[in-house]
């Protein structure tokens, strides 16, 4: 029993919290700018828990859908479902079982964010598939990571204003930077098993391409603060996102896996910065005030 609850902890990715992290950081962003400050308390803790039981059940069904592919490459091979440890049967139990509870954290916000959690879900299921049909998954995992945005200014304020589906947008251009990041350490291996992703869409404009858009996240960014009325604190936050930026370009100049891995890794630190600069700016405005 502990040994297949641990196999489900391993397809849950709960020992890598990367990815739950990068999908916490916009998450956190859209609460501290909806409630101008620090959100409601169970708002809070709803999106945080909630958070933490997608992603999860991202990977699930992720495994799920990949379980053909996984076993002829090196960085997934030995994933519960490719090495045979877990059932596809029993991934599909998982994935529903996390959705469930996820969704009765939400049967607790208001009507508008229930019906926003729909398309949360679907994006969620849907994103493993596209890799199979276009070179632009990249760009449903943004989505997907991002519907915590709109769902928070929902939960928070009842209403969905521009500033929302602005920084929606910012996050879908910085997913698909950092997914390229990471894409491009599977590249050889995705050509070979017909896996398709912008890493192979970009090519040798890789580098290039992924730059031009940290440049419009970190514009899309400072026009979030603009349009929040935002101050010396949150720019100081944007300073040091581009800072890391540059760094993540240097990480991937020679395409190396393990360079690329680590510009993906680093985009943690990215979103914790521009969340270090909404919470200093906010608590400044509240002693200020």
């Amino acid at each position: 029993m502990l040994d297949r609850l641990y196999q489900y902890y391993l397809l849950a990715r709960l020992h890598r919290p990367i990815g739950t992290l990068l999908l916490l950081w916009p998450t956190l962003w859209a609460l501290w700018l909806a409630a101008e400050g620090f959100p409601d308390p169970l708002v809070l803790a709803v999106f945080v828990a909630g958070v933490v039981l997608m992603r999860s059940a991202g990977c699930v069904i992720n495994d799920y859908a990949d379980r053909e592919f996984d076993p002829h490459v090196k960085r997934t091979r030995e994933r519960p479902i490719a090495s045979g440890k877990v059932s596809p049967r029993e991934a599909l139990a998982l994935f529903a079982v996390l959705c469930l509870i996820a969704f009765a954290l939400v049967l607790l916000m208001n009507p508008l964010t229930i019906k926003l959690a729909f398309v949360g879900a679907a994006l969620a299921a849907i994103y493993p598939f596209t890799k199979r049909f276009t070179h632009l998954p990249q760009l449903v995992l943004g989505a997907a990571f991002g519907w915590g945005i709109p769902m928070a200014f929902a939960a928070q304020t009842g209403e969905l204003p521009r500033l929302a589906w602005l920084l929606f947008l910012v996050n879908i251009l910085w997913a698909t930077a950092y997914d390229t990041q990471y894409a491009m350490v599977d590249r050889d291996d995705d050509l070979k098993i017909g896996v398709k992703s912008t890493a192979i869409l970009f090519g040798e404009a890789d580098r290039l391409i992924i730059a031009m858009l940290q440049l419009l996240v970190l514009l899309g960014l400072g026009l979030v603060g603009s349009m929040a009325q935002l101050g010396l604190y949150y720019y100081l936050g944007l300073a040091v996102a581009a800072a890391l930026a540059l760094y993540q370009q240097y990480l991937i100049r020679g395409r190396e896996r393990e360079g690329c891995f680590r510009a993906f890794l680093n985009n943690n630190w990215f979103g914790g910065a521009v969340f270090a600069g909404l919470v200093l700016d906010y608590l400044n405005r509240s002693f200020a005030g």
